[in-house]
């Protein structure tokens, strides 16, 4: 993610702090798929003037210029992918982890709504239960 920064030149207004900095550092190749939550909690370790505030700041300024994709694939809470690549997700039911499902998988848009629409992209979320879940479900 950094590099796809660098090859966009400076974000307008984003200054390279420390913190920015390192929440970008955090997120370059993360495949977990971390909540705005999880990634304060990680880098607010390494650097105690980090903020909330400028975790989840930071969030929406590299989602708005396309650095990283915001999901919601969890009523808990958005999470943040920064591999903007097309691809999809498989959400365990139970532990919530999400792992990537990559390429493409064709989809025909029914004629009367693609007729009205100019489609743009799309993303496929699969559920179930890894297998440590399931396990555990057994157990019970």
């Amino acid at each position: 993610m950094l590099n796809r920064l660098r090859e966009k030149g400076a974000i307008k207004g984003f200054k390279r702090t420390p913190q920015r900095l390192s929440i970008m550092e955090h997120l370059d190749g993360n495949t977990s798929h971390p909540s705005a939550d999880d990634i304060y909690r990680v880098v607010a370790k390494k650097n105690a003037a980090m903020s909330f505030a400028t975790v989840y700041n930071t969030l929406n300024t590299l989602v708005r210029t396309g650095a990283v994709r915001e999901l919601t694939i969890d009523p808990d809470r958005k999470r943040y992918d920064p591999d903007t690549s097309a691809h999809h997700h498989l959400i365990c039911l139970g532990c919530k982890k999400v792992v990537d499902i990559p390429g493409d998988i064709p989809l025909e848009v029914p004629r009367e709504v693609a007729g009205e629409y100019t489609i743009l992209g799309n993303h496929i979320e699969f559920y179930g239960l890894c297998a440590p879940c399931k396990k555990l479900k057994r157990k019970k």
